[in-house]
C-alpha cells in the first residue's frame, strides 16, 4: 500500500460514514415528511384511532389527502390498520413498533418548532 493510498483509507471510510448517515435521516424525513404525515403521527400517539376520527380532528385536511398520508406511513411501516370485521366495517389505525419509537422526540420537535416561530416573529 503506497502513502497516498493509506491517507485515503480513512477518508472514504468517513465519506461511507457519512453516506450512510444521510441515507438514515433521508429515509426518516421521508416516512414523516409529507404535509400531515407528522400530524397523523402525533394524533396516533395515544393509540388506536379510527379514520372518522382522525378525519374530525384534523378538519383542514381532506378525505383524500388523510387517506394518501394513512397508506403512505403503512408502506413505510410506520402506521398499522386494522380492520374489524363487523356491520359496518370498522377500520383503526395506530402506531407500529417502529412509529411508537418517534413518540419521544414529538415533545422535543414541538418545543423546537415554537422556537423556530419565535426566531420568525423576531426578525
Amino acid at each position: 500500500m503506497t502513502d497516498k493510498s493509506a491517507e485515503q483509507a480513512p477518508d472514504a471510510e468517513a465519506r461511507q460514514a457519512i453516506e450512510r448517515d444521510l441515507r438514515a435521516v433521508e429515509a426518516a424525513v421521508r416516512a414523516i415528511g409529507g404535509k400531515w404525515k407528522i400530524m397523523i403521527v402525533a394524533k396516533l400517539d395515544g393509540g388506536p384511532v379510527r379514520f372518522s376520527d382522525l378525519q374530525r380532528n384534523m378538519p383542514l385536511i381532506s378525505h383524500q389527502s388523510l387517506t394518501t398520508q394513512l397508506r403512505q406511513l403503512q408502506q413505510d411501516g410506520v402506521v398499522r390498520r386494522e380492520v374489524y370485521a363487523e356491520v359496518p366495517p370498522r377500520v383503526e389505525y395506530s402506531l407500529s413498533e417502529v412509529g411508537r419509537k418517534i413518540s419521544p422526540l414529538m415533545s422535543s420537535l414541538t418545543a423546537w418548532g415554537y422556537e423556530l416561530l419565535k426566531l420568525r416573529e423576531e426578525r
